[in-house]
């Protein structure tokens, strides 16, 4: 297993672990302050900490949807993040090709919802040797998400987990059905996002809503339900941000709320 592997899942911190940052990189300044907001405030908490930031959004609504700063430049964003502050990062890959790419300046690949079932994406993620994070598809029974983490697997890397996101509820709504924490966790190390579980999608404006006042009792429930990992996008001002500012968490507001999920961590623990 990797270090980045060891790290999520040190049974020493007895504590779930978190993936945040901007839903895309927007600039370095911005990234690097995201980032020196949060790892300390983990470590204090001794929750095991990823950097979250996209270098691309391949999946927008709309033709003139914000997707990025440049590839290159945004990789590079997301290495120097986490050598800054010794922390490993995380970003999404969209086709096979990119898989290698991202791999040399990030520690886990993310496969975002709508790809999970590509086996060219998956395997091609598996074959960079680095941890691999899928998200399940909204449209897929948590039961399903068996197939997409044996293909991972049998294409020889171990390094495997699955994110909870939301199911389709018709046309313009997500829902968390919580039980299927348990069962993805019977065949990989699950992770909810309480986020992206609150969007509200496919709205006639072409601008995805969502509700983000309802991210603490995503978390809360996932925390109880027993999730591995947390992941939520924060930015310092959702009004202003580039991509999925509907549904961020304001980033003064993190540390209080990592607080209290710790506190529920800990009553968890101790039954």
């Amino acid at each position: 297993m990797s270090a980045t592997f060891d790290y999520l899942f040190n049974s020493l911190t007895k504590n779930f672990f978190l993936l945040a940052g901007p839903c895309v990189i927007e600039g370095e300044q911005m990234a690097l302050d995201i980032a020196g907001a949060i790892a300390p405030v983990c470590r204090e908490l001794n929750i095991p900490y990823v950097f979250k930031g996209s270098y691309r959004k391949a999946n927008r609504s709309r033709l003139d949807s914000f997707t990025g700063i440049g590839d290159l430049e945004a990789l590079n964003i997301l290495r120097k993040v986490g050598r800054e502050f010794n922390i490993p990062v995380v970003t999404d890959i969209h086709t096979a090709a990119e898989a290698a790419m991202a791999a040399e300046f990030v520690d886990i690949l993310q496969i975002p919802a709508f790809l999970c079932r590509q086996t060219d994406l998956l395997v091609a993620a598996a074959e960079t040797g680095k941890v691999v994070n899928i998200k399940k598809g909204q449209f897929l029974s948590p039961e399903s998400m068996r197939f997409a983490a044996d293909k991972v697997r049998q294409a020889g890397n171990d390094q495997v987990m699955l994110t909870e996101r939301g199911t389709t509820f018709g046309y313009q709504d997500l829902i968390v059905d919580y039980r299927g924490i348990p069962a993805m966790r019977e065949f990989a190390p699950v992770v909810l996002d309480c986020t992206h579980s609150l969007q509200q999608p496919n709205q006639t404006a072409g601008v995805t809503g969502g509700r983000p006042e309802l991210i603490e009792t995503i978390a809360r429930c996932g925390i109880a339900a027993g999730a591995d990992g947390l992941f939520l996008e924060t930015h310092p001002t959702p009004q202003t941000a580039k991509s999925d500012g509907a549904n961020m968490l304001r980033l003064d507001l993190l540390p209080g709320l990592l607080e209290r999920l710790t506190a529920i961590r800990q009553v968890i623990n101790s039954l």
